[in-house]
């Protein structure tokens, strides 16, 4: 599961890893949290949607806050996620993504991100609920570095593949190999400043 991200690049830089002819427009944020707007880059460039997918057929948009991951083993086969799957796929950069261990009665959060310093590309969905753009995040089992931390992570998109994924491609919803993540714990501080 991914319940909060980062994503605080230059939007020249994050232009440049994902192909977008100018930078986008977006608000550098270290707490990426549910129903915010995020930056996806489209099939026909970038936009903001709110992260929460909301299907068009959807008569309340509370769903959104249930719909934040969408799990890669049942896109083909889940209502909410079946038409977006097949028509509406995004890129959804990012620095990194934060996930928290059970340490008994404590949850340990650690922060993960690239080894080789550059952005990640999460696999997203997106659709339209009226005029508001809405967004989810897909996720795979956890490779073997996550795996000690929690069971579930974000679909990372290699850069050879962004075009791919955004044309339905398939195959490619699986776990990075274990070497392209690093995962730390955050210290108390940081996570006051973070998350209180």
């Amino acid at each position: 599961m991914c319940g909060r991200y980062a994503l605080h690049s230059n939007p020249d830089a994050v232009a440049l890893e994902v192909g977008l002819d100018s930078p986008p427009d977006f608000t550098p944020r270290y707490n990426i949290a549910p129903m915010a707007p995020v930056l996806i880059v489209k099939r026909d460039g970038a936009a903001l949607a709110r992260w929460g997918l909301v299907p068009r057929w959807s008569s309340d948009p509370a769903i959104g806050m249930k719909l934040i991951n969408a799990r890669a083993e049942t896109l083909g086969e889940k209502p909410s996620f079946r038409d977006a799957y097949h028509r509406r796929r995004c890129l959804i950069p990012a620095n990194g993504f934060y996930e928290w261990k059970r340490q008994g009665e404590l949850k340990q959060p650690y922060y993960v991100h690239p080894a080789d310093g550059a952005l990640f590309a999460f696999a997203g969905l997106w659709d339209t609920w009226r005029d508001t753009h809405t967004c989810t995040i897909v996720t795979t089992e956890a490779n073997a570095t996550m795996r000690a931390i929690h069971d579930r992570m974000p679909v990372i998109i290699a850069r050879e593949h962004y075009a791919g994924w955004l044309h339905g491609e398939e195959g490619l919803l699986r776990p990075p190999p274990a070497a392209a993540i690093r995962c730390y714990p955050m210290d108390s501080e940081l996570q006051k400043s973070l998350f209180d």
